[in-house]
């Protein structure tokens, strides 16, 4: 809502103020303290006012031209027309002016257009040859790259190469060393079921002889080669474990110098025409490389080196498993012979104790035959006096029943008692005899017994040594087996 006669942006409707036009404001905070890029020729352009405002602002009223002010120092009332006209109009020197900086200003915009066009061009011919000589340089370093990397791959693959053959040569050594330390085993088990089975020899034949002192010293050898060919067959494992460590290392190098090389051979056949390029913003800000080319090729000269120093254990590892197994195939064989030789002496003494022990077996049983014969009559002989025992001694009892006065000890009597005393006292001397020949008998029959416990024995012995334990070893693993060859 306006009031009459005046306009809202009059001086009594706002703060208090001079009389007098106020001077143009400053410049703000905020514009003292931004600098604005400004185009050649753009201070032309600067903002201004019309020289009639100036010329009005610094107006001074006096009392003859205007009348006084009021005591308040305001001025007077004035319709909008008139405030328009005191505002907004221009005085040809400022349309003159105006014109001037606007085409001055469009020749500095021309003008710098056209060197800024010039440079340009110069700087856009000169940015394509920096360009281009970079990817040209970049190019050859790719190429060089890539001579190297195949310099080192190819002594990569040299160095794998021997290194798997010397490894599996090493493997070879070792897998001979177990299988030699396997088939070791056999004669071990024949020597120890020998020197079981000897343990179930009965009574004196259980002695400490020649044989079992050989089986001893066999059990003795034959596991301290299988000490030795295990320890050294651990150690070539070790060695082993090193050659898997150096080829896993050369394996490695060149798994990733492959990769490096297809990554690299791509880059080098990239070019500005290629499909496969995009921008990738921030990459080259990024370092993520770990090596430089001293230490990079160091790496690869490393390994190389430590696969080196593996093949030369290698070698020498499988040069002393070999000499091992020559020793103690012969050592093995020497003493197996020995021990059989020990057996065969023994076998022959055991063999002819057992020949004079059935001699005398044989004549005991003779012996006993006719002892038993000799007990047979006897005891028949007692049989027959049995009857004519019975008949005495029926009539005596008989004779008892006689009544009264009969009972008379008549010749008959006599007689009778005499012949019971006399088949009574025959009978004794029979069983006595009969005694003595039972007797005779068992004496016989325990000699008898001895000798065929002896006999057992010595048949027990001889079927132990002879049978179990020459059977058993009637056969040895052939020098080819004993030095790994299966």
């Amino acid at each position: 809502m306006e009031f009459l006669g005046t306009t809202q942006t009059a001086s009594y409707c706002g703060p208090r103020k001079s009389c007098l036009l106020p001077e143009v404001a400053p410049t703000s905070l905020s514009q003292d303290s931004y600098q604005s890029y400004y185009l050649p020729g753009y201070r032309y352009l600067s903002s201004w006012r019309p020289s009639l405002f100036y010329k009005v602002s610094s107006f001074r009223p006096n009392d003859e031209g205007g009348g006084r002010l009021c005591p308040s120092l305001r001025p007077p009332t004035i319709l909008p027309a008139m405030r328009s006209a005191l505002y907004a109009r221009y005085s040809p020197q400022d349309w003159y002016k105006a014109n001037a900086n606007q085409i001055k200003g469009s020749e500095a915009y021309r003008h710098w257009a056209g060197r800024l066009g010039a440079d340009s061009v110069r700087l856009i011919q000169d940015k394509d040859q920096l360009t281009r000589q970079q990817q040209e340089a970049s190019g050859k370093n790719l190429g060089q790259r890539l001579a190297d990397i195949d310099f080192w791959r190819s002594e990569l693959t040299y160095e794998l190469e021997r290194l798997l053959t010397d490894t599996r040569a090493l493997d070879t050594a070792k897998r001979r060393l177990e299988c030699a330390a396997d088939e070791a085993q056999g004669p071990l088990q024949v020597a120890l079921e020998c020197l079981y089975n000897r343990e179930k020899r009965m009574g004196i034949d259980l002695v400490h002889d020649n044989v079992e002192k050989n089986l001893i010293q066999e059990v003795d050898l034959i596991r301290a080669c299988q000490d030795k060919m295990r320890k050294l067959a651990e150690r070539i494992e070790q060695q082993l474990n090193m050659n898997r460590d150096a080829q896993h290392a050369l394996e490695r190098d060149l798994g990733d110098k492959n990769s490096a090389h297809f990554i690299d051979e791509k880059c080098y056949n990239l070019r500005n025409t290629s499909d496969s390029i995009n921008f990738y913003h921030g990459v080259e800000k990024i370092d993520g490389t770990v090596t430089v080319p001293e230490t990079w090729a160091k790496f690869s000269d490393d390994n190389i080196r430590y696969s080196q120093n593996a093949r030369a254990n290698s070698a020498t590892l499988c040069s002393e498993a070999d000499h091992t197994l020559e020793t103690t195939s012969d050592d093995m064989w020497k003493q197996w012979t020995d021990t059989n030789l020990a057996f065969d002496a023994r076998i022959s003494e055991t063999a002819n104790a057992k020949n004079q022990l059935q001699a005398q077996l044989a004549k005991t049983l003779q012996e006993i035959f006719q002892t038993e014969n000799t007990i047979m009559l006897l005891e028949r002989a007692i049989m027959a006096k049995e009857c004519p025992l019975k008949v005495a001694q029926t009539r005596l009892e008989a004779r008892t029943w006689r009544p009264n006065m009969e009972l008379c000890r008549d010749v008959p009597q006599f007689k009778l008692v005499n012949e019971v005393f006399t088949i009574d006292d025959t009978l004794q001397t029979l069983k006595l005899r009969l005694r003595e020949a039972q007797d005779t008998l068992q004496l016989l029959i325990l000699n008898k017994a001895r000798l065929e416990h002896d006999l057992l024995v010595k048949a027990n012995s001889l079927f132990i040594d002879k049978e179990k334990c020459m059977g058993m070893r009637k056969t040895f693993p052939s020098t080819p087996r004993l030095v790994g060859y299966t």
